[in-house]
């Protein structure tokens, strides 16, 4: 199902690859304009701004550290002269190192907050700053885990950034929806993206995925049609 975005512009984080890209495309598939941003694949970020348009979309790449929150309202700021404002956010960017806690390099384990839980609050804070400014509402979700319910040995920094979220999610929706800004959660489950290539090898996934309920793992498009469902006029209660 493809939703109606026509008229409106988005911004996601970490969608050169991924759930970003598939949210990315599915929502210019919707008719949204889109700022692809990455911290450093700026080539495939390119291809996906192409494809979005080929779909007779506007799309622009920014690289950024959504770590520094300078960067991140730059970034707001570049996506509102390209296209006229910002309707829709999609915080997506993580990091993430695996070790046990009494082991980890504190240099990825900070990093790793850094990313996943400031990164997380730094774009929702300006692209929520820009949506009042505009005061016509806007939709912003959160793409967090299972990890912040499951504690999943040797990813405790990872652990703890998806649990802050969820909660600072669940602040800024109560704080921002007078002013007609929607703020969700959404938990994919284990989905084959790029990213777990990091952890397991193909024969790891495979078997893994097997064990699953479904005995699959997810894809990114999947995650996409519901991370849509969440920002359009559809859920306008949610």
């Amino acid at each position: 199902m493809d939703y109606n975005f026509k008229g409106k512009n988005a911004l996601i984080t970490g969608s050169s690859k991924g759930i970003g890209r598939a949210v990315a495309i599915a929502l210019a598939r919707g008719g949204a304009n889109v700022t692809v941003n990455c911290s450093s694949s700026v080539a495939q970020a390119e291809e996906v701004a192409e494809e979005i348009r080929k779909l007779g979309r506007k799309a622009i790449v920014v690289a950024c550290d959504v770590s520094d929150l300078k960067a991140v309202e730059d970034m707001v700021k570049k996506t509102v002269d390209a296209f006229g404002s910002l309707d829709i956010f999609v915080s997506n960017a993580v990091y993430s190192d695996r070790e046990l806690m009494v082991d980890a390099d504190m240099e990825g384990f900070r990093r790793t907050i850094d990313v996943s839980m400031w990164g997380a609050l730094h774009g929702v804070r300006a692209s929520a700053q820009q949506m009042l400014k505009q005061g016509r509402g806007g939709a912003i979700t959160v793409i967090s885990s299972p990890h912040s319910i499951i504690a999943i040995p040797t990813a405790m920094a990872y652990n703890m950034s998806k649990a802050a979220i969820d909660h600072m999610a669940r602040t800024a929706a109560i704080e921002l929806v007078k002013s007609g800004i929607r703020v969700n959660v959404f938990h994919p489950g284990w989905i084959d993206t790029p990213g777990e290539r990091k952890f397991f090898s193909e024969e790891q996934l495979d078997e893994g995925a097997r064990g699953l309920p479904m005995g699959r793992m997810g894809s990114p498009e999947e995650m996409a049609h519901g991370v849509c469902f969440t920002l359009s006029d559809e859920a306008a209660y949610m």
